[in-house]
């Protein structure tokens, strides 16, 4: 079995997989099955995987501030599979542990961020006063984390 740390660290029968195209090829292959478990299928076999979070992290947010050309604010995720995307900011969530977290690959997977993708967008997060929710204010509206 395949299992991936919180991090995104994968590890095979204990040892570290660090193979870079390897990881790309499993994370291109990476499906949840009708259970919502982690599965990764290559031709005709299923490795179901053992996730301690989920095994999308997210390790860079860049703010690209709004340009004159009409090109709103945004972030750029950069993703451990080497992908980059723009952030869904409705889909911003809180996880245990004050855990930051959001929706990937066309909202099908959940990604962590990591502590210092989160200090760069936390940067823009604030708490309303009298609700006490958190929200990423971003294009002059409100995106409150859920």
């Amino acid at each position: 079995m395949i299992y991936v740390d919180k991090e995104g660290a994968w590890f095979h029968k204990g040892a570290p997989i660090i193979h870079r195209e390897l990881l790309v090829l499993f994370y291109q292959c990476l499906s949840l099955d009708e259970e919502g478990r982690y599965i990764i299928t290559l031709k005709d076999q299923v490795c179901r995987l053992d996730v301690e979070d989920t095994p999308f992290v997210i390790l860079r947010a860049d703010f690209v501030p709004a340009r004159r050309d009409g090109q709103t604010e945004r972030f750029v995720l950069h993703l451990i599979d080497q992908t980059k995307e723009e952030l869904v900011p409705e889909t911003l969530s809180i996880g245990p542990g004050h855990v930051l977290y959001c929706k990937v690959k066309a909202g099908e997977f959940a990604a962590r961020f990591l502590r210092p993708s989160y200090y760069q967008i936390a940067d823009y997060i604030e708490e309303e006063p009298e609700t006490g929710r958190y929200f990423l204010y971003l294009n002059r509206k409100k995106y409150y984390l859920n």
